[in-house]
This record gives C-alpha cells, sequence and structure tokens, in this order.
C-alpha cells in the first residue's frame, strides 16, 4: 500500500510541513466560510432584512447541535494520526471506520432531533415573532440533510489526520461554486425563499462527501475506506470518545454561551439582528487562519507524539502559535477600518450597518487572543489532553460568558455590553491556557496511558 498525498510530519523541514499542511486547509476554509456567507448576502439582499435576520438566529443553534459530534470525530482525528505516525495501521484502520460508523449514526439522529424540535428549540432563545417561519424553513431544511455535512466533516477528518488536505481542498472548491450557483438559482430566480438557500448548502456538502469518500474508497492507500469494515470497533471506539468527548463538550459549552448571548440580542429589534449576523460570516473570515493552524497542530503534536518526537512537538507548536496570532491580528485589523463597507455588501439598511460595525469594532482588534486560545486547545488535543481545553473553555467561554452577559445586560440595556462578552472572555482563557503552557508538562503520558 502506499500513502497516497499524505504529509508524514515526523520528518523533514517543520515549518514547512506545517504550512504545506495549513495553507491547503486555509484556502479549503475559505470556500467553505463562502457557503454560509453566500446563503446570508443572497438571501440578504434578494429577499431582505427579516430573512437575513432568520438565517443569522439559526447559526447559533446549527454549531450546538453538529459542534458536539464535530467535537467527537476530532477525538477519532487525533487517534488515526497518531497510529499513522507510529505506523500501526491495523489500528488506524480500526479507528478510521469506528469513526465512519459514528458518522452515520450521528447523523440520523441529529435529523431526527433538528426536523421535530425546530420550533420549540428557536422559541427558547426568543427569535423575534416576524422572522420565526423564515427561521423554522430554514432550520428544519438544513437538518434534513445534516447527514451530508456530518459525513463530508467525517471523511475531511480521515485525509486531515494522515496530512492530506490538498484533496478535500479540491473537493470544496467544486462544492462551494455549486453552492453560488443554487443559491442563486434558488433563491433569486425561482424566488423559493429561505430554505432553498439551506438547500442549497445540503447539496453542495453532500457532493463533497461523495468526492471525499470516493477517494478513500477507491484509492489503494494505508488508510483506505472498505464499506465492508464500517463498524463500532469496540476498543477503538471507547478510545475515540475518551479523547474527542471533552472537545465535543467543549464545543457544546461554547455554543450554549453563544446562543444565550444571541438570545441576548434578540432582545433588540431586527435590525440588531440582522447586523450582527452579518458581522458573524465576516468574522468567520477572520477565523480560517486560526482554524487552519489548529487543524494542523493538532497533527503534527499527535504525529509526532505518536513517533516520540517530544522536542519537534515542541518547536512545530511554538511556530503554529506565532503564525496563527499573527495572521488573526492582521485581519482583524481590516476588518476594524473596512467594516462599515463589508456589512452593507449583506444589506444597505443604515441601522443593520451601525449594529454590525459596532460589533465589528468592539471585537476585531483581540482576534489574537482568540488565535491563541483556539491554537492551545488543538495542541492539547492533539497531546491526547482534551480534557484540557474543555474544563478551560466551559469556566472562561461558557460560565463566566454567561454570567457576565446575565449580569451585565440587566444592568446596561446597551448592546455593547453584548458585543464586550467576546474579547473578555478570550483574554481570560488566553491567560489560564499561557500558564498550563509554560508551567505543565504536556508533552508526556500519552504512550504510558496507552501501555496501562
Amino acid at each position: 500500500m502506499r500513502k497516497e498525498s499524505a504529509i508524514t510530519m515526523t520528518e523533514g523541514s517543520i515549518w514547512q510541513n506545517i504550512i504545506r499542511f495549513a495553507i491547503p486547509v486555509l484556502v479549503g476554509n475559505i470556500f467553505q466560510q463562502l457557503y454560509n456567507t453566500v446563503d446570508a448576502l443572497i438571501v440578504g439582499n434578494f429577499i431582505g432584512k427579516d430573512a437575513l435576520a432568520a438565517v443569522s438566529s439559526s447559526g447559533s443553534l446549527i454549531f450546538l447541535m453538529v459542534g458536539f459530534f464535530n467535537g467527537i470525530a476530532m477525538g477519532a482525528g487525533v487517534s488515526i494520526s497518531r497510529y499513522y505516525g507510529a505506523k500501526r495501521y491495523d489500528d488506524m484502520q480500526e479507528s478510521i471506520h469506528t469513526d465512519i460508523a459514528f458518522g452515520l449514526a450521528a447523523g440520523v439522529l441529529l435529523t431526527i432531533i433538528g426536523v421535530t424540535f425546530t420550533p420549540h428549540i428557536l422559541s427558547l432563545i426568543g427569535v423575534p415573532e416576524s422572522v420565526m417561519p423564515n427561521s423554522v424553513a430554514y432550520f428544519r431544511t438544513y437538518f434534513s440533510g445534516v447527514i451530508t455535512i456530518v459525513m463530508y466533516n467525517i471523511a475531511v477528518g480521515i485525509l486531515q489526520a494522515v496530512g492530506d488536505s490538498r484533496h478535500p481542498l479540491y473537493y470544496l472548491i467544486v462544492s462551494s461554486f455549486t453552492n453560488v450557483v443554487l443559491d442563486l438559482l434558488f433563491v433569486a430566480v425561482f424566488k423559493w425563499g429561505v430554505s432553498s438557500a439551506a438547500l442549497a448548502t445540503v447539496i453542495s456538502q453532500g457532493l463533497s462527501a461523495v468526492l471525499c469518500f470516493s477517494r478513500l474508497i477507491r484509492y489503494d492507500t494505508v488508510y483506505r475506506v472498505s464499506l465492508k469494515k464500517v463498524r463500532f470497533y469496540p476498543g477503538k471506539f471507547r478510545e475515540i470518545i475518551s479523547l474527542g468527548l471533552p472537545s465535543g463538550l467543549q464545543n457544546s459549552v461554547i455554543s450554549i454561551a453563544n446562543v444565550v448571548v444571541q438570545s441576548k440580542i434578540n432582545l433588540f429589534d431586527v435590525s440588531a439582528v440582522a447586523g450582527c449576523g452579518a458581522y458573524s460570516k465576516i468574522e468567520g473570515f477572520a477565523f480560517l487562519p486560526v482554524t487552519c493552524f489548529s487543524m494542523a497542530l493538532t497533527t503534527f503534536v499527535g504525529q509526532n507524539l505518536g513517533a516520540r518526537q517530544y522536542e519537534r512537538a515542541k518547536k512545530g507548536a511554538a511556530f503554529g502559535l506565532v503564525c496563527s496570532m499573527l495572521m488573526a491580528e492582521v485581519i482583524g485589523v481590516c476588518i476594524y477600518v473596512l467594516s462599515p463597507h463589508l456589512i452593507a455588501l449583506f444589506n444597505d439598511d443604515p441601522q443593520v450597518i451601525g449594529f454590525g460595525v459596532r460589533q465589528a469594532r468592539t471585537m476585531s482588534l483581540f482576534y489574537f487572543l482568540l488565535a491563541f486560545s483556539h491554537c492551545i486547545a488543538a495542541i492539547m488535543r492533539g497531546a491526547g489532553k482534551a480534557s484540557v481545553p474543555m474544563f478551560t473553555m466551559l469556566g472562561s467561554w461558557c460560565l463566566l460568558r454567561i454570567t457576565y452577559i446575565t449580569i451585565a445586560v440587566a444592568l446596561v440595556k446597551e448592546i455593547s455590553v453584548v458585543f464586550w462578552a467576546y474579547p473578555l472572555t478570550w483574554f481570560v482563557s488566553s491567560v489560564v491556557f499561557l500558564i498550563y503552557f509554560l508551567k505543565v508538562d504536556w508533552m508526556h503520558g500519552y504512550d504510558q496511558k496507552k501501555k496501562s
């Protein structure tokens, strides 16, 4: 068998390996972000600010429901990358096929929950009555096909765990252009409404999933997928859960806090919901360098600790941290300056623009803190210490954020108070992570656990 298109991060130049992995992920994430951004752009311009608010109000809930299962899948990625780095290909195969079985089960469960409980869930976070019908339509359509989105993430996670970030990029470019065409066709030409934007996303992500699995099944590699082998291997399932559950819980608690933040934004008018929703799409692009270096660091650290190259793992972690923070801050400065023009792309209502600009100029200069926290969390996941970011995020991004926003909004009914919830909690998590990173020997302990 051959290790087709994979990057072996246990040898060669550290910075070249990380950059070679990160750049395709970055470009791919740009196209990934276009999915939701194009939905919002087309809906906001062709239907109006109420429809834009409906799409925006669903975002935090979608991540709440999908984020837990994606976090579990991260555990599979760590398991796969470690076995790949250690050249234990039989164990890697069992992890891969258990991961796929988990994705199928998660997709079915999410579909049932999302379609059945949509109105109740949206009511709980106080979605304005004027946008409720559109929100329900968008949410239900999205979750009717959520299994395609889950399986796409599973397939990409497998490829990235072995160092192949190029092919997911190629497939994502194809599906992104498909999404743009379908959005324009469904919304602008056929006038099918808000739900058709979700339908375009589901179809496009389904195309990506088919292309990824086609490669995994057809090519004779050490990580080749065989449909006959897809099942839950008990030992590997327990390992994936132990590695991934902290990340899943971390995603969930962050999402719960963000849902609370969204509920406070919903207390203001539709223009606030639409403006903040437009900003969230722009912020998604700022988050891209953070995401790409996070993924690269998890894979790099996982492979090198699997091969017991501790000093190499440490150097790679430091390099990725610096690059991610610098890139995030440069983008933050650009967003601060250009925010009026960027928000206006989604909707030209002055009130919508005003709310979006206020949020952008409150948060964008603190993106380096966001980058630092996420990259340290990625390093810890790669080191098999996923509980560290879970508890840190639980304390700072969930409990502290909810406490702050509940008290602050009750005392000062001003939307800027809501916006400050993010940079303040980013700062707290960064301080905690910095102390842990400098004081604790995070590189050792995995091998001993595996032997016991």
